[in-house]
């Protein structure tokens, strides 16, 4: 949704936007080929899509600061890179293309691959010490909690039973025996489970709460703050936490309904299908607008 995203974020040649989930840079190129005398920030906690993104923005070093952490680390990023109020935020909360065409990676089912899923290749806990690890119980929960799979204590049972889990193919295969057949399947069996390690792994659900709090200090009046979220568990924190800020009267929602790609980027990029983006902008001068100093 690069057109979507570009239109929204309504770029100024002199203003300062922080993409919170740089991936490889596709969004973070395109905002930096339209500042001038701007200054843009891009935050990953993947080294390895890091790097690309870092070769990809070669001749906006001046414009362009890269930074490995969490995008809940938002507020310590600004602080320490002395950037003034926001004019615009951007977090694509999907996981990348890089990281679903990684065999090694383990995010996909696709391939016989390490039960991995770290974002972070730094951080101790992965799918394995989940899959293979965790009580029949903490399986289950953390199924229907993070994805919503109905058949969650039949599929916990199952890799229970099937322990040791050796690869991503294994336990894709052991998930789909164990769901019950509901007519024709859009998905994959075995797409809530992967998406429900991935969350757990790599602590999505409480680091989205914690940049959704911390996030709102760190914007300019008429800053814009757009959120890409993929899943429904993602879309309605995102749309509680705008509607809280609109309660405070400190932000106000520029889209009444969720952007859905078009039709031919979903033919395209099937993997944009789930895509919904919401915008929010800060109104009023809750905040004193920090001086526009460079660093």
């Amino acid at each position: 949704m690069l057109k979507e995203v570009l239109e929204w974020l309504r770029i100024r040649p002199e203003g300062f936007y922080l993409d919170a989930t740089t991936g490889t840079g596709g969004h973070l190129v395109e905002i930096a080929s339209r500042l001038t005398t701007g200054r843009a920030v891009g935050i990953d906690r993947d080294p390895n899509a890091l790097a690309i993104a870092r070769e990809r923005l070669k001749g906006f070093e001046e414009k362009v600061t890269l930074v490995q952490a969490s995008f809940s680390e938002i507020g310590e990023v600004t602080r320490e890179l002395n950037m003034p109020l926001l004019d615009g935020i951007i977090a694509d909360l999907g996981v990348s293309t890089l990281e679903l065409d990684t065999p090694e990676r383990g995010f996909s089912f696709r391939f016989a691959a390490p039960l991995d899923m770290r974002m972070n290749p730094a951080q101790e806990l992965t799918a394995d010490n989940i899959v293979n690890h965790w009580a029949e119980k903490e399986l289950a929960d953390l199924l229907y909690q993070k994805a919503e799979e109905r058949d969650s204590r039949r599929i916990a049972r199952a890799i229970v039973r099937a322990r040791p889990i050796r690869d991503t193919a294994h336990l894709a295969t052991v998930v789909a025996g164990a769901r019950k057949a509901r007519g024709r399947q859009r998905l994959h069996p075995a797409t809530k489970t992967f998406l429900a390690l991935r969350i757990a792994v790599n602590r999505e659900s409480e680091e989205l709460e914690q940049f959704l709090s911390r996030t709102p200090a760190t914007l300019s009046p008429e800053g814009r703050w757009l959120m890409l979220s993929y899943h429904s568990l993602e879309d309605r924190l995102v749309k509680h936490a705008f509607q809280r800020l609109v309660r405070e009267g400190t932000f106000r929602i520029l889209t009444k309904k969720v952007i859905e790609p078009a039709l031919d980027e979903v033919q395209a990029n099937p993997r944009a299908r789930s895509a919904k983006m919401r915008v929010a902008e800060r109104i009023g001068a809750a905040a004193a607008q920090a001086p526009r100093t460079r660093s």
